[in-house]
């Protein structure tokens, strides 16, 4: 992971974590233990979907630019049903209240796409990688004999 893309990870995850963190102290007030277990599980949840697809979207976005648009569409596709698979297997859970999960989930899926794209806007990452533009005009400046 180059530093750029550390960065990025970074900026989205540490504002995940302060809400959640925050999420399971509000959940515990209001809903005791097991509040606080279905916000810890909503946070868990949200670091884990979005973590693992932003880190497997900057590997795509290297070694196969050309298929960043698409690979990103399918992550989307995938998150959705990962957490809706996930949702229909703890339906009727007793382990976790899940209106504490519901609302942290809600809350760090939000707060992490706008760090994220806080982070996105902020970053200086270049468009054109320079030095390959001066070494493709470096073999087209020679004469053509």
């Amino acid at each position: 992971m180059q530093s750029h893309d550390a960065r990025l990870f970074l900026r989205a995850l540490v504002p995940t974590l302060v809400v959640g963190a925050l999420a399971v102290v509000v959940s515990a007030l209001v809903a005791g233990g097991k509040g606080a277990i279905g916000a810890v599980v909503g946070v868990v949840l949200v670091l884990f979907v979005m973590g693992v697809s932003l880190v497997v979207l900057q590997q795509t976005a290297k070694k196969y630019p050309g298929l960043f648009q698409m690979m990103g569409l399918m992550l989307y596709a995938v998150q959705i049903l990962f957490v809706a698979v996930f949702l229909m297997a703890f339906k009727d859970t007793s382990h976790f209240d899940t209106k504490a999960f519901a609302f942290t989930l809600l809350a760090s899926t939000l707060v992490w796409i706008g760090a994220q794209a806080r982070a996105y806007m902020k970053a200086k990452i270049l468009y054109v990688d320079p030095d390959s533009a001066e070494a493709k005009r470096a073999e087209t400046a020679g004469s053509a004999t």
